[in-house]
C-alpha cells in the first residue's frame, strides 16, 4: 500500500507540469492569437468612401484582360462581350475610361463606351516599331472620327520616353501629325519628371498629362502623405506648363506587394490614397484619372506581385474593392484566419504533451515556454502566410515555393515540439544526408531535417534575390518566421555540446547573415518588412552556426 501511495503521490506531484502548465501556456496562447488578430483586423472608416454611391469618378484606366490573358502573349484577342461587360459595371462608378491601346480587341471600345454611356480616352501606343506606330496611328485617327460624340481626348504615346523607345523631337512631330487629323484634345502620357526633362513636347500637345505614382518614386512616399505628394507635383507641373491644363492622367496605390522603405501596400492604404486624392481634387478642381479599373495578374510578370494589385475591382471575383459604407479591413476573413491559427497551436500543444507524457521525467517549464513561442507565433501568423501566398504566388515554380515554405511554416513547430519534449536537438544535414554510419534512425528527425533543410534552402535563395534583383520581391517575412522560430527554440533549449561544426551549415550561416546585413541597409530603415525578414534571416543563421554533427570515423 506504501508503494501506491507513493506512485499516486508522484502522479500528483507530476500533473501541474503535465497538465495544467501547458493547459495554462495553451490558453495564454489562444487568447494571444485572438487579440493579436483582433487588432490586424481592426477596419477603418473614411470621412469619404473612395467611391461614393452619389457621385462618379472623372476616369479611371481600363486595360481588359483577365486571368489566363495577357497582352504579353502575341494574338490575344478580347473578344466584345467581354468589354462589354466592364463598361457595364464601371459606367456605374465612372463617366470616362482611358484606354492605352486598340490592339487586343480594344478597336471595339468606342463603340462598346457610347452603349454603355461612358466617355473615352483613347490611347495610341507608340513604341520603337514604326510600322505598328502607323498602323495604331491610323486606327485610332479613323475610330476618333467615327465616334466623335464618345472620344473626348487622344493620348499620343504612354511612357515612351520613360522606357526610350523614341526621342523627344520624333514624340513631337508624331504628335503634330496625329494633331492634324483629328479634332479633338491630342496630349502625351509620362511620368511628370519626364515632362520636366522633355519640354519640347509642352509645345505639341493641348494639354498635359502627367503620371504621379507616390509608392513607385525613387524616393517612395508613404501612403498617409500621398495625397499631399500628389498635389505638390501638380503645381510644380503647372508651374513649369502654365498655359494648359495638367491633366493627372496615373495615381494611385496598390493593395498588395511587397514594402519600398516606407510605402506599404495594403487595402486600407489604397482605400486612404485613393479617397484623399479624390477629395483634393474636388477642392482644387483638377481632374484626375485613376489607376485602375480592374486588378490585371499578368503586370505581376513584369513588376512583380505589386503590379497587379492596383485595381478598384478584384481581378477574379469582378466585385468592387470597397462598396461605399462599408468597413475596409486588410483581412477580411480575419475570423476563419484566426480559427486556423487557434488550431494549429492546439495541435502544437498535442504534440509537446503527447511526446512527454511518454518520457519518464518531467519536462522543464523553459521547454513549455518554447512550445508556448512556437505555437503562439505559428498560430498568430499562419493566416497572413496563407494570405501572402495566395497573392504572390506565380505560376507552377511560384506556387511550389511558397507552398512549400507554408508547409514548412507548420510542420516546423509540430516537429520541433515534439523534438523538443524528447529532449533532441535540431538535426544536421548530415544526419539524414551524410554516410550511412552517421544517419538517424528516427523518421520524426528525417523529417524535421528535411523541413529544416527546405527552409534554409528557400531563405537562401530569397536572400540572394533581394542581394542582387530586389526591385519586385516580396518578403517571405510570415511564413518563413513560423518556420525558424521552432528552430532557434530547438537549438537554444536543447543545443548540442560536443562534435564538430558542419561545413553545409557554417556555409549556409555565413551567406544568410551577410545577405541580411546588406539588405538591411538597402531596403532602409523603414521598411519593417524588410528589417522583419533580415531579423529571421539572422536567427536562421545563427541556429545553423550552432549545429554541432558527431565525428564519423574514416
Amino acid at each position: 500500500m506504501s508503494g501506491k501511495r507513493a506512485s499516486h503521490r508522484l502522479k500528483q506531484e507530476d500533473r501541474p507540469i503535465y497538465v495544467r502548465t501547458p493547459l495554462a501556456l495553451l490558453l495564454l496562447s489562444l487568447c494571444a492569437i485572438a487579440g493579436i488578430w483582433w487588432w490586424l483586423a481592426e477596419p477603418i472608416r473614411l470621412a469619404h468612401a473612395p467611391i461614393e454611391s452619389n457621385s462618379k469618378l472623372e476616369c479611371v484606366s481600363y486595360a481588359p484582360f483577365r486571368e489566363g490573358q495577357s497582352p504579353l502573349v502575341k494574338g490575344t484577342e478580347i473578344p466584345p462581350e467581354q468589354i462589354a461587360q466592364d463598361f457595364a459595371q464601371l459606367a456605374k462608378i465612372s463617366k470616362c475610361v482611358r484606354t492605352y491601346s486598340i490592339e487586343n480587341g480594344l478597336d471595339k471600345a468606342p463603340e462598346l463606351a457610347r452603349k454603355a454611356g461612358l466617355k473615352l480616352i483613347l490611347g495610341i501606343w507608340l513604341g520603337s516599331n514604326r510600322v505598328n506606330n502607323l498602323v495604331e496611328i491610323a486606327t485610332a485617327v479613323g475610330l476618333t472620327k467615327e465616334y466623335a460624340d464618345v472620344i473626348t481626348g487622344v493620348v499620343v504615346g504612354n511612357e515612351v520616353l520613360l522606357r526610350g523607345e523614341m526621342t523627344a523631337t520624333d514624340l513631337a512631330a508624331t504628335i503634330r501629325s496625329v494633331k492634324a487629323q483629328v479634332k479633338v484634345p491630342v496630349t502625351y502620357a509620362d511620368v511628370w519628371e519626364y515632362w520636366l526633362r522633355n519640354r519640347d513636347v509642352y509645345d505639341a500637345v493641348d494639354f498635359v498629362t502627367i503620371h504621379i505614382l507616390p509608392y513607385w518614386e525613387d524616393i517612395p512616399i508613404r501612403a498617409r502623405y500621398a495625397a499631399a505628394h500628389v498635389d505638390s507635383i501638380r503645381k510644380r507641373v503647372a508651374v513649369a506648363f502654365p498655359g494648359k491644363e495638367i491633366l493627372i492622367g496615373e495615381t494611385g496605390w496598390p493593395s498588395a506587394g511587397r514594402m519600398r522603405e516606407g510605402a506599404l501596400p495594403s487595402r486600407t492604404n489604397q482605400a486612404r490614397v485613393v479617397s484623399e486624392i479624390l477629395q483634393l481634387a474636388k477642392r482644387e478642381n483638377f481632374r484626375v484619372n485613376l489607376i485602375e479599373a480592374y486588378d490585371q495578374p499578368w503586370k505581376r510578370q513584369l513588376e512583380g506581385t505589386v503590379g497587379g494589385y492596383w485595381g478598384l475591382f478584384d481581378a477574379y471575383t469582378r466585385a468592387l474593392k470597397y462598396p461605399a459604407g462599408e468597413p475596409i479591413s486588410n483581412f477580411p476573413l480575419w475570423k476563419q484566419e484566426m480559427a486556423g491559427g487557434m488550431v494549429l497551436s492546439v495541435l502544437i500543444f498535442a504534440a509537446a504533451i503527447w511526446t512527454a507524457r511518454r518520457r519518464p521525467w518531467a519536462p522543464p517549464f523553459a521547454w513549455w515556454l518554447g512550445v508556448f513561442a512556437s505555437a503562439t507565433v505559428a498560430g498568430t501568423l499562419l493566416g497572413v502566410a496563407v494570405d501572402k501566398m495566395l497573392y504572390e504566388s506565380l505560376g507552377v515554380a511560384g506556387w511550389v515555393q511558397w507552398g512549400a515554405l507554408l508547409a514548412a511554416g507548420i510542420l516546423s513547430p509540430l516537429l520541433s515540439a515534439s523534438a523538443l519534449m524528447s529532449g533532441r536537438s535540431l538535426p544536421t544535414f548530415l544526419e539524414f544526408l551524410g554516410p550511412r554510419p552517421g544517419r538517424t534512425s528516427s523518421r520524426r528527425l528525417v523529417l524535421l531535417g528535411l523541413v529544416l533543410m527546405v527552409t534554409t534552402v528557400i531563405a537562401c535563395e530569397t536572400a540572394l534575390g533581394f542581394v542582387f534583383d530586389p526591385r519586385y520581391r516580396d518578403f517571405p517575412f510570415a511564413a518563413l518566421t513560423m518556420a525558424v522560430v521552432p528552430f532557434w527554440m530547438l537549438m537554444t533549449l536543447n543545443r548540442p555540446q560536443s562534435g564538430v561544426r558542419p561545413v553545409a551549415e557554417a556555409a549556409f550561416a555565413g551567406l544568410l547573415a551577410l545577405s541580411a546585413i546588406y539588405i538591411g541597409f538597402n531596403e532602409g530603415p523603414a521598411n519593417w518588412q524588410s528589417l522583419w525578414t533580415c531579423l529571421i534571416y539572422l536567427m536562421l543563421g545563427v541556429t545553423l552556426w550552432r549545429a554541432r554533427a558527431a565525428q564519423i570515423p574514416g
